[in-house]
């Protein structure tokens, strides 16, 4: 997107803000906004529970029972509509570190409140700091291993102040274009969805019933398979392995046993989506390797999840040859009644993933069934 350039610009005198139109004015934090603190007490239970996320400042729900909370509220400053939340500490592990209140209520007395002055639009501060926010613009003034901005650096840190009709007007346009952006992300992301779906049953309908709308069909004798081309065999996989080996117990890898950047280790959180993602932070050196040869994995091999997400899986690709199979997965060896694609199709199939749920109640490792 475009914007209109302004007739003439300026120095802003800031090193890392550069030009700004000539008619703004350049004011410290402390001439735009106050610092609010005040504390609920012991009248807690009168407010409702904000928190900074992504999604900006947003109610909390203290009954679900998702998340840590203080065993007291009295330290909790109170928030009003239009107030600005910052968090000044820990900067660059914190996913957000400004937003909006919306709402009435209280929020963590390690955040910073503020509110502001008769000239100056809430939201043009708001849009302003998320902005450094996005690209971490407020390193330069943090200290310590907490990364703290302390509050009398961050008063007098200096921003961009337009007349205040043009901050209203500036954050009018900004209102409108950020809400039609994230309705059009919605949209799309709900189109994902719709696709995931689309392709999901593609994939079913192929594995399971075959190309051939006219193909003859008979009963599978397997209830959620239903029919399937009469020319198919239909068989316990355990029939069509050469090989079905879970990973090493944990009386064979001990904590001393794991270092960093060695042979990886492949458990089920590192089969995503198909693809196998190791990490360097779980492998063994080829001593520990060595000592294991039944859990290495071998181009051609399916890795396959035995316990909790069934049916994520993965083909062994030839780079992953002599890595080894974890704790938590299972390395299955194909006859050549299967190919590895295939298999790996069918076993990610909705049908598939919806019988191993079943029968995982009643065997440890339902893929030996």
């Amino acid at each position: 997107m475009s914007f209109p350039k302004y007739e003439a610009y300026k120095d802003s005198g800031v090193e890392w803000l550069g030009e700004v139109p000539e008619h703004w004015g350049i004011s410290r934090n402390k001439r735009v906004f106050n610092i609010v603190s005040k504390t609920v007490g012991k009248k807690s239970t009168e407010f409702q529970l904000l928190s900074l996320t992504l999604r900006g400042v947003i109610p909390r729900d203290i009954d679900s029972g998702k998340g840590k909370f203080p065993a007291e509220f009295d330290t909790y400053q109170i928030v009003e509509p239009g107030n600005i939340v910052f968090c000044l500490f820990d900067i660059d592990e914190t996913p957000r570190t400004v937003g909006l209140s919306s709402n009435s209520g209280m929020i963590t007395g390690a955040y910073t409140v503020a509110t502001a002055l008769s000239y100056a639009d809430p939201r043009f501060i708001y849009y302003y700091y998320f902005n450094i926010d996005l690209r971490k613009g407020l390193r330069p003034f943090y200290t310590g291993l907490r990364k703290v901005v302390r509050p009398e650096t961050f008063m007098n840190i200096e921003m961009p102040l337009p007349p205040q009709a043009e901050q209203i007007q500036i954050s009018n346009f900004l209102d409108h274009e950020t809400a039609r952006i994230d309705a059009l992300i919605a949209e799309q992301q709900r189109l994902i969805e719709l696709l995931k779906e689309k392709r999901q049953a593609v994939i079913s309908h192929a594995v399971t019933k075959g190309l051939d709308p006219t193909a003859p069909m008979k009963d599978s004798g397997v209830e959620w398979l239903g029919q399937v081309p009469v020319h198919w065999d239909v068989m316990q996989f355990k029939f069509a392995t050469n090989l079905m080996q879970t990973g090493p117990f944990g009386s064979q890898l001990h904590a001393e046993d794991y270092i960093e950047n060695g042979i990886p280790l492949i458990n089920p959180a590192h089969i995503i989506e198909g693809q196998i993602v190791p990490d360097q932070n779980v492998s063994v050196d080829e001593k520990t390797k060595e000592r294991l040869p039944r859990h290495h994995l071998k181009e051609s091999d399916l890795i396959l999840a035995r316990r909790g997400e069934l049916g994520r899986c993965a083909v062994v690709r030839q780079q992953h040859s002599g890595w080894l199979c974890g704790s938590g997965s299972m390395r299955v060896e194909l006859s050549e009644k299967l190919m590895s694609d295939y298999t790996y199709l069918l076993i990610s199939s909705e049908g598939v993933k919806a019988e191993l749920s079943v029968t995982s109640n009643n065997t440890p490792d339902s893929f030996s069934g």
